[in-house]
């Protein structure tokens, strides 16, 4: 089943199988760095700055008491630390600590120069047009920006 009559992979098969080599070449990239690909991810999602416990919950699809764990493991290390919101008092908000903001600086680039050589047997033109497919399908589904170009 995973290749049609002219031995091509199918859609599906294709979908999964890119998903599963773009998982581990992001958990190889997190090994570099001493974390786990949930950290790393944890640390790229902070970037643009301090994100609510109930928004990172949403962009990760974790429960909150996951979360919680992933943020205190990582607190543990330095990376990031909890604030309070300026707006809600109430409401805690994670950010990156000095150390974290370099770490998360250094794994995304490390990352991205990974997952760049994939698709190394492309033709610009092809290249091109895999993003903007891909681009569209993530869009199409409203995938949250877990991972966002930081041009």
């Amino acid at each position: 089943m995973a290749k049609d009559e002219g031995g091509k992979i199918g859609i599906v098969t294709a979908l999964v199988r890119s998903a599963f080599l773009v998982n581990e070449v992001y958990a190889a990239a997190s090994r570099v760095y001493g974390l786990t690909p949930q950290q790393g991810q944890l640390l790229c999602v902070l970037m643009p700055g301090p994100t609510g416990m109930s928004e990172l919950g949403c962009k990760l699809g974790l429960a909150k008491s996951s979360l919680t764990g992933l943020v205190d493991r990582t607190s543990r290390l330095g990376l990031v630390h909890r604030e309070t919101c300026p707006t809600d008092r109430r409401a805690v908000r994670v950010a990156l600590t000095g150390e974290g903001a370099r770490t998360a600086e250094e794994f995304y680039a490390e990352t991205c120069r990974r997952i760049a050589e994939l698709p190394a047997g492309l033709e610009g033109p092809e290249r091109e047009l895999l993003a903007e497919l891909l681009g569209r399908v993530v869009t199409d589904n409203e995938v949250p920006d877990v991972f966002a170009d930081q041009d």
